[in-house]
């Protein structure tokens, strides 16, 4: 059953009809009353969008995703399921819309054909103007993360400085005496993307903190690229004995030259960082991190976002998350000697030195 149907069996107009149901015009009292008992005799029940329209709302919320072309990582594809589960729940569908490089269109179309009652923006940078546009436009928004200046803008993060200052920690008190962090691409990193930036804050504080010396380097988001930044590394540092990093797709490649150069993790050459938890476990040996919870930050995201649909005028929230390190089984003790070659191994994983 249809509006149409219901237009004919009324003896009214289609238009007629919708403006019943939205409420969007006024309809004499006796027309409505005749298009009511047409639906009631019919048990017509209106489709979402004919709820949406009567609420004035389009019952829509859109994911602003990074480009097609770069390839989400395990933690962003949680992230994005999550919302589209949690959005399912409180009856709402999602529109994804890439933004960066050749996307700017769809994200203006996104907010100025108000296709959306809010937004989730990710992929944020320390000074992004998308998040200007979003409160020039007025539409309520969520980041995951956050800008430089976030007084207006309501944001959910991981600290990740705070994190990497951990992990730098932790392996100074295994005595590593020089550590590296394998941070996102260099296209990322140049453009302030917030998690690199805030990495290497924490990252450079903890090394001077702890007199322990610092290597960074960039690295694209997949294994070949971490390969190739273990390969020039162990080349250019060859006392180096550990690294952090805030880039899970590169493990599988930081394991496979690791085990190339016939380093033993964690006897001879020891990993940590800031990952998705899948991601850890399937580190061999299993990661030491602190396990992002991305299907927690997307639901979060959503119930933030809805409070800023229901209330726009509100003081915006800031959360930010900082989950414990997991100790694993990929850090131990800095070998004897420089990780130019296998070492003896120890007694045990994380067993201290003489």
């Amino acid at each position: 059953m249809n509006i149409g149907e219901i237009a004919r069996r009324a003896g009214v107009s289609r238009s007629t009809v919708s403006y019943a149901l939205s409420g969007k015009r006024p309809v004499a009292a006796a027309t409505r009353k005749r298009i009511q008992d047409v639906i009631d005799e019919l048990g017509y029940r209106p489709n979402a969008t004919a709820r949406a329209l009567k609420e004035g709302r389009t019952r829509m919320i859109g994911l602003v995703i990074p480009p097609a072309g770069n390839r989400l990582t395990h933690m962003q594809l949680d992230f994005v399921g999550s919302v589209v589960d949690a959005a399912a729940r409180a009856d709402l569908d999602v529109l994804l819309s890439p933004s960066g490089g050749d996307h700017d269109r769809s994200f203006e179309r996104l907010i100025s054909e108000s296709r959306v009652d809010g937004v989730i923006l990710m992929e944020i940078r320390l000074q992004d103007a998308r998040v200007g546009r979003l409160l020039q436009a007025r539409l309520p928004f969520v980041g995951i993360g956050h800008t430089t200046d976030d007084r207006a803008m309501c944001w959910i993060d991981v600290d990740y400085a705070g994190l990497v200052r951990h992990t730098v920690r932790h392996l100074a008190d295994l005595g590593h005496r020089k550590v590296a962090l394998i941070s996102r691409s260099p296209e990322l990193v140049a453009a302030g993307y917030g998690p690199a930036i805030r990495a290497r804050e924490g990252f450079t504080e903890a090394v001077r903190e702890r007199g322990v010396e610092g290597v960074e380097v960039a690295c694209g988001d997949d294994a070949r690229s971490g390969q190739e930044s273990i390969e020039g590394l162990l080349r250019a540092h060859p006392d180096l004995t550990a690294v952090t990093t805030v880039n899970e797709a590169a493990l599988p490649g930081i394991q496979r030259a690791l085990a190339d150069a016939g380093l033993s993790v964690p006897y001879d050459f020891s990993v940590t960082g800031v990952a998705g938890r899948l991601w850890a476990e399937d580190f061999r040996p299993p990661l030491t991190a602190a396990d992002v919870p991305a299907h927690d930050m997307g639901v979060q995201a959503v119930s933030l976002l809805i409070e800023r649909i229901a209330a726009p005028h509100t003081p915006p929230r800031h959360i930010l998350l900082a989950p414990p390190v997991s100790l694993r089984s990929s850090t131990g003790a800095a070998p004897a000697r420089p990780a130019a070659g296998p070492a003896p191994h120890p007694g045990g994983a994380g067993a201290p030195r003489a």
